[in-house]
């Protein structure tokens, strides 16, 4: 992994991530015209050459999930309802109020309307994320959708974990489907015989699931891209380069292509930190993806100090920002582009990925500098709403019918004098005594 001082930094490189998602387009766009004229076949004949399974049904079972829930430990189902639990109230807690009026002769507000259907992809192969489920359905759940979908891609025998179909099932989820990759993005924009098309799709993956996502989404809604995992780390002198190192390790196993930085604000730090890394990675399971990524994709770099380290960091945009400094609200103050942020040594960003409630599903690739992370706010359309009274059309009626001819809309102008005809009519003009004039 490279040290490097922030004058070496070529933040061109270190903002590139977008590149390789172009170059994926071409394929994926493929695979997508493939499932769009095939249907279920397409999902046959892909899974076979990407996923080296010959499916029998795409569809997940009810006896299935009923047979994996019964194997999966308590404590595994008590880990599961927790997570479910906080995840559920913070996410409820973000509902919004009821809507606001306000003017005697003016009703505004909004309504929230929940989409009908969502559709979740779960990314599997290197591993199993039953965290995704419940990070992306307990939101939507909370928004009032009645109809969820998952796809996931199945192991090597044509299977789903367990433990997903237990958090599918405890979050209420029964559709379930044996797709991967491009396709499942596809099957869920367009549908299958077999997979229901829905209004929305949402969760991370590979950078063919966001590929993917990005070229159907003009035919389906669509959250962010969230693809491969990333962290920016700020540290100073105060911070544990031990537990710094752990969270490099804690992203960096998640694939190859996983991106971790740490800013540290002197090379005495940078040290302890690097050679924490190479001692703490001899521990992890997954020592061969979590090295080639931090190969690849790791940096630690040395700035002057913490303002230099925020200026870097907004730059990046990170999908977690972890502020491992003496005064991190402080610093916080001072964060322009994020996903999602971490305060002080013991906010582990492993926590955040489980239980804590805030989401783990957050922009990645730069998506943090104008979008925000998945929440309840993701599954409503809002609808907004308007009464006017007749006094209250009086009252804007001049600036209504100015703009209208400064923009060249004259029938917008007349829609309101036919209004004010009516309401002259029923309230003739007062002479200068305060009585009605005669008619």
């Amino acid at each position: 992994m490279k040290v490097v001082k922030a004058a070496e930094v070529n933040m061109k490189d270190l903002l590139q991530r977008r590149a390789k998602l172009e170059r994926t387009k071409e394929k994926v766009q493929e695979i997508i015209d493939l499932v769009k004229h095939k249907g279920d076949s397409a999902i046959f004949e892909l899974t076979a050459k990407f996923d080296k399974v010959e499916l029998k049904t795409i569809q997940v079972s009810q006896k299935e999930i009923d047979e994996a829930v019964a194997r999966v430990p308590e404590n595994v189902k008590e880990a599961l309802h927790v997570c479910i639990d906080n995840v559920r109230k913070f996410h409820m807690s973000l509902r919004e109020n009821p809507p606001e009026f306000r003017g005697e002769g003016i009703e505004l507000g909004r309504l929230f309307v929940p989409l009908d259907s969502v559709g979740i992809y779960v990314p599997g192969g290197k591993a199993n994320y039953p965290s995704t489920v419940i990070m992306a359905s307990i939101p939507a759940r909370a928004a009032g959708v009645k109809t969820i979908v998952v796809c996931t891609p199945p192991d090597k025998d044509g299977k789903v974990s367990d433990v997903v179909l237990a958090a599918a099932q405890m979050c209420g989820i029964n559709l379930i489907f044996k797709v991967g990759g491009a396709q499942a993005i596809a099957a869920m924009a367009y549908g299958t015989q077999t997979v229901p098309k829905v209004q929305k799709i949402v969760g991370p993956g590979s950078m063919f699931v966001v590929a993917a996502k990005e070229l159907v989404r003009n035919d389906v809604g669509v959250d962010f891209m969230a693809g491969p995992s990333e962290i920016v780390i700020i540290a100073d002198e105060s911070a544990n380069p031990a537990f710094v190192a752990a969270d490099m390790l804690a992203q960096a196993e998640h694939d190859e292509d996983a991106f971790v930085v740490t800013i540290v604000d002197s090379e005495a730090l940078a040290k302890k930190v690097n050679e924490e890394v190479i001692k703490q990675m001899e521990e992890v399971p997954k020592k061969a993806i979590a090295s080639k990524s931090l190969e690849k994709n790791g940096q630690i770099i040395v700035v002057k100090d913490l303002d230099e380290a925020m200026h870097i960091s907004n730059e990046i945009a990170p999908e977690h920002l972890s502020l491992n400094v003496r005064s991190p609200r402080k610093l916080l103050e001072k964060v322009k582009s994020a996903g999602s942020v971490f305060l002080g040594d013991y906010s582990a960003v492993a926590a955040g990925d489980y239980c804590t409630g805030p989401n783990h599903i957050l922009p990645t690739g730069g998506g943090a500098r104008a979008i925000s992370g998945l929440s309840v706010d993701d599954f409503f359309k809002k609808i907004y709403y308007q009464n006017v009274s007749k006094e209250e059309l009086r009252k804007l009626s001049k600036t209504v019918m100015t703009m209208a001819h400064v923009e060249g809309l004259d029938a917008h102008a007349l829609s309101i004098e036919r209004r004010l005809e009516k309401i002259h009519v029923a309230h003739p003009p007062e002479k200068p005594n305060g009585k009605p004039k005669d008619k």
